[in-house]
């Protein structure tokens, strides 16, 4: 390779880098590279992204389904089980909370479109993991992610031990997303069982 071309390498993958910086900033401040406000869209595939960096750090094996068709947005495998997984997330704030729209062509979730639907709070990083008996019928949650809050919703933060329950199945050993039961002073699941879990209030 000539000293040219090196010198034409190094610079494509300082721009390429520098480049990329920009749009993790954007999708941290939720505007685009030129200053303008994200699109929902735009928001939905950094949401989608974040999960999927979640879910695989877990442990979890995750698949898409092909194009944009399917009512819900992921697979997530446990090594026993498959669930459909719809992702959502929100930046508003509003009277002290945070809100987020469950809706899918104009209609609420059922069993029928998806298993579980999983919510990310962009602003404080947060994740609420819900099995569609819990959210099943409802067109919006709200949350309030602060010390001894008690929102419907917090029970569910970073819940990821429903997707990875060995009622279940035996699940892979290697999936770490926190067994719930086995944190609880008796070592009873919180949820009552998942059969079903408690729904949150219309």
């Amino acid at each position: 390779m000539t000293k040219e071309k090196r010198l034409r390498r190094r610079d494509i993958c300082a721009f390429l880098s520098s480049d990329m910086d920009k749009e993790l900033e954007a999708l941290a401040t939720g505007t685009g590279k030129s200053g303008k406000r994200r699109t929902r869209k735009r928001d939905g595939e950094a949401a989608e992204a974040a999960f999927l960096n979640k879910a695989t750090s877990l442990g979890f094996e995750v698949a898409k389904p092909w194009g944009d068709s399917s009512q819900f947005d992921f697979i997530l495998y446990t090594g026993w089980r498959c669930w459909r997984v719809q992702v959502k997330s929100t930046r508003c704030f509003h009277n002290q909370h945070y809100s987020v729209i469950l809706k899918t062509a104009g209609r609420a979730y059922t069993r029928d479109d998806v298993d579980f639907v999983v919510v990310y709070l962009v602003p404080v990083d947060a994740w609420y993991v819900f099995p569609i008996e819990v959210v099943c019928g409802k067109n919006s949650i709200t949350f309030s992610p602060r010390p001894g809050s008690r929102s419907r919703s917090e029970p569910y933060r970073e819940a990821w031990c429903l997707m990875a329950c060995p009622r279940d199945g035996k699940c892979n050993p290697e999936i770490s997303g926190g067994r719930k039961c086995l944190a609880s002073e008796n070592g009873e699941c919180p949820f009552q069982g998942c059969n079903p879990p408690t729904k949150l209030d219309p």
